[in-house]
């Protein structure tokens, strides 16, 4: 059985770095056995983000695009923020349109992740998108995004692909075929 902690008392909170997409706020905390630290982590909007596995005539539909942060050319599933006014499923139907090219008719949530509980309050919800339809809507990405189909049933020789790294992706595809599996 999990012991239930008290939360630790935040003594004082301060922003230390600003960026045009997050903050850094340092925490000065108090445990409930009186020990103080700092803590920083970072803060961003409080939208969530969604990430979709296209499953399309027996093939996933993944994305190529490069990534900042590891300055590669990055393979995963389409993912974004959602937008003030929408809900979970509509950014996701969204972003697959704005990503791959394609609606889905049956969007099904399978999970929702914390991205990095430590450090970042945001989190993720893993969908899977069945039923697809041809559809394309203006994206914000600064090129085209290559969509590489990638047969279902190898699904495991994915996660032997070094390009394809992210653990949001590794999860969403195990999830995926948990579901899938039913």
């Amino acid at each position: 059985m999990t012991t239930r902690h008290k939360k630790p008392d935040i003594l004082h909170r301060e922003i230390v770095a600003k960026s045009r997409l997050f903050q850094i706020e340092q925490l000065h905390l108090k445990f409930s056995n009186g020990v103080e630290r700092q803590y920083e982590r970072m803060s961003g909007g409080s939208r969530g983000a969604v990430m979709i596995v296209p499953v399309h005539q027996g093939q996933l539909l993944l994305a190529k695009e490069y990534a900042a942060g590891t300055d590669n050319y990055e393979l995963g599933f389409p993912k974004g923020l959602i937008d003030p006014g929408e809900d979970a499923a509509e950014a996701a139907n969204r972003e697959l349109q704005e990503e791959i090219g394609f609606a889905s008719n049956k969007l099904t949530l399978l999970k929702e992740l914390s991205l990095a509980p430590g450090y970042f309050a945001s989190k993720m919800q893993i969908f899977i998108a069945e039923d697809l339809y041809e559809s394309r809507l203006e994206g914000d990405e600064p090129e085209p995004i290559e969509v590489i189909p990638y047969p279902l049933e190898d699904w495991q020789t994915l996660l032997e692909d070094a390009d394809f790294s992210e653990s949001r992706s590794v999860s969403a595809l195990f999830l995926a075929q948990q579901f899938l599996a039913k």
